[in-house]
């Protein structure tokens, strides 16, 4: 198998080829015979997921505007006073910070010191509240790592983590994610150990960074959470994108690999554009090819779905996976040639 290894946050592919990812996600990650290498610097925006399995994802997916975030912080701030004298002032524009994805607004409740703000490897003593099960933040304090550990791999991680690393030392915040939540959720940042910025990292370091987050991906992929594998495989992919040109061979296997959480995610355009980024590199990298054809279908692209399938069945004619998905996408292009001759019948006729 490939060893493993996205602004990124869709749409629903209720076909029959996802159907048949979903049975062995294990056999679909496994690599393939790798044939020539092309070298190209992928664009970026094919790391964008859009996944709504969660009340925060759904956030990402579709952010509220922020002047609407920032008026419901506004108003709980005076829900428990009893009258207007002991309404506190109007929060100050430097009282609030718009996330700049639009996914959440934080209110300063306590101004923390110093300029220094968390980066890659700074480790965090932090105090969460209100934060829901399975968020990855137990309730209460806790020590996570900028940039490292299991607790990133959902959104509210992802979440988290932007707001952690807008955070001064002793600072205080709630953070308002929707006009429809309950409540606020509050974090405080008591401490944190020095980090780097991703630019001060050498080549070395990063490789090694997007090793671990290809191998955590793969892992994760293997236990049926395409969401978090396509998070690893993405993060592993800003990293590589920084080095210069060509890059090494692993961001081949990374978009290959993304491309195939993408499809069991039901987001067959984002796993096509995947799979465009790991051929410009490699053109006759065949599960990428594989991964383009079924995704293609997926969209009704019959011919460009038939031209990849056939491409892979020239390089491995005992390919099965192969041979099925074309024999799938034939009987539905006749489908589609007989609804469309039945129709100009009655046009015509």
């Amino acid at each position: 198998m490939e060893t493993p290894p996205v602004n990124p946050m869709g749409e629903k592919d209720t076909s029959r080829p996802q159907q048949q990812w979903e049975k062995k996600p294990q056999e679909n990650l496994d690599s393939t015979t790798q044939i020539s290498q092309q070298p190209q610097d992928p664009p970026t925006e094919i790391l964008e997921l859009r996944v709504s399995q969660n009340p925060a994802s759904q956030i990402l997916k579709k952010p509220q505007g922020t002047e609407k975030l920032a008026a419901g912080l506004q108003g709980d701030s005076a829900k428990s006073y009893g009258s207007t004298s002991e309404i506190p002032e109007p929060l100050q524009a430097s009282d609030l910070w718009y996330c700049p994805d639009g996914s959440f607004v934080k209110k300063i409740l306590i101004r923390g010191h110093g300029l220094d703000k968390p980066k890659l490897g700074s480790c965090c003593r932090v105090l969460a509240f209100g934060f829901p099960f399975g968020s990855g933040l137990p309730e209460g304090w806790t020590e996570i790592t900028v940039g490292l550990g299991p607790w990133r791999e959902g959104t509210w991680g992802e979440l988290i983590e932007k707001c952690l690393e807008s955070m001064c030392q002793g600072e205080e915040a709630e953070l308002q994610l929707s006009e429809h939540s309950e409540s606020p959720f509050r974090l405080t940042l008591a401490s944190f150990t020095q980090g780097r910025d991703s630019w001060e990292l050498d080549a070395s370091e990063k490789e090694a960074l997007a090793r671990e987050e290809r191998a955590r991906g793969t892992e994760l992929f293997r236990a049926g959470n395409p969401e978090g594998a396509a998070r690893c495989y993405g993060r592993a992919l800003r990293l590589l994108l920084t080095l210069p040109p060509p890059g090494p061979p692993e961001r081949t296997v990374l978009h290959a690999n993304l491309a195939a959480c993408q499809l069991l995610l039901g987001q067959p355009q984002l796993a096509a554009q995947s799979c465009d980024r790991a051929l410009e590199r490699e053109p006759y990298h065949l599960k990428a090819l594989y991964r383009r054809g079924v995704a293609q279908a997926a969209l009704g692209n019959l011919e460009k779905a038939t031209a990849d399938l056939r491409k892979v069945l020239e390089v491995d004619p005992k390919n099965r996976a192969a041979q099925e998905e074309l024999g799938k996408v034939i009987i539905q292009g006749k489908k589609q040639d007989a609804g469309l001759a039945q129709g100009l019948r009655k046009m015509f006729g």
